[in-house]
């Protein structure tokens, strides 16, 4: 009887054994995922990852434009006059970080985890004199980029 016992007990361990192993496997396979960016115009909100992310080291200017060009973003609406606000994780902020808009920069380099810029600017093209319908707004910090479509609505 003591013999089907230790079989019992020898049988839940190697299961626990088991269990752990895979868990640590099954984690070891996740990406840790990236500090976030929010931008809020009135009150709807849109949060995103990063396009481009290293913590460990400063992007080049190829993987910089690279991660700019990207246009697989989330996108927000804008009505002329209105407010957009950014906002960083501190984790970004303590490496300070900047907004760039139509290939523009549109703030100055920042420490703080928060900004917000009128929207009309954001869509004025300075080399045509027009404003364009949508923008990326993009967050550039020295090792990530963050960015969000804006939306011209004209409602």
């Amino acid at each position: 009887m003591t013999d089907a016992f230790f079989q019992g007990k020898r049988r839940r361990a190697a299961a626990a054994v088991g269990a752990v192993a895979f868990g640590l496997v099954a984690l070891s396979a996740c990406d840790k995922p990236t500090p976030l960016a929010t931008v809020t115009v009135g009150t709807t909100t849109v949060t995103t990852e990063a396009a481009c992310f290293d913590e460990s080291k400063t992007l080049d200017e190829a993987a910089l434009q690279k991660c700019l060009a990207d246009k697989s973003v989330k996108s927000i609406k804008v009505k002329q006059g209105d407010k957009i606000r950014v906002g960083v994780e501190p984790k970004i902020a303590e490496e300070s970080w900047f907004l760039v808009a139509g290939n523009q920069p549109r703030s100055n380099q920042t420490k703080q985890t928060y900004t917000s810029l009128n929207g009309d600017q954001l869509f004025y093209n300075q080399q045509m004199g027009t404003l364009d319908k949508s923008t990326v707004l993009s967050v550039v910090s020295k090792n990530g980029v963050w960015s969000v479509k804006l939306e011209l609505d004209k409602d």
